[in-house]
């Protein structure tokens, strides 16, 4: 199965396309950030991530995509155009008549590291080594698309466990 991991920002959305084989072996099949500038204004900067993001889906055809939902800290304008960012990314994804998953961050560092603070190089380093890897994938929000994507890996390996 090949999955799409994305991590919302208007700036930067990091992407990660990782494939499980039939061995449950996963493979890093892409990865990368969509970007944008902040000197564009805002609708167009959402634009530029809807085309991203559609140009991803038909250059690998994802069967599924797993999406970090939205986690406000302290800066709420900032959780808000992520949030903007996020409402493009679903959209464009439900056009593609995708499946849809959503995982918290903490649930993310919870599967991939077992342990749910775990800092940004554990988060890193453990996806180079579950990806067979030679170096830490980057930038982070690359990084953190493939452990969304891994993250629903691990969540769907554990639901056909369990049936």
């Amino acid at each position: 199965m090949l999955v799409l991991g994305l991590d919302p920002g208007t700036a930067r959305t990091g992407y990660g396309l990782v494939r499980e084989h039939p061995d449950g072996t996963l493979e890093a099949i892409a990865y990368g950030v969509y970007t944008t500038t902040p000197d564009t204004p805002t609708a167009h900067r959402l634009l530029s991530l809807y085309h991203q993001l559609n140009q991803t889906l038909a250059n690998h055809h994802p069967q599924q995509v797993a999406i970090e939902e939205l986690f406000f800290g302290k800066n709420v304008t900032t959780g808000i155009k992520v949030a903007q960012a996020r409402g493009v990314l679903l959209l464009a994804l439900a056009q593609a008549g995708l499946p849809i998953y959503e995982y918290k961050p903490k649930t993310a560092k919870m599967t991939i590291t077992g342990f749910g603070d775990a800092d940004k190089y554990q988060m890193q380093e453990m996806i180079r080594q579950l990806l067979g890897l030679e170096n830490i994938p980057k930038p982070d929000d690359a990084a953190d698309g493939l452990a969304i994507a891994i993250t629903h890996l691990q969540s769907t390996r554990f639901e056909r466990l369990s049936e």
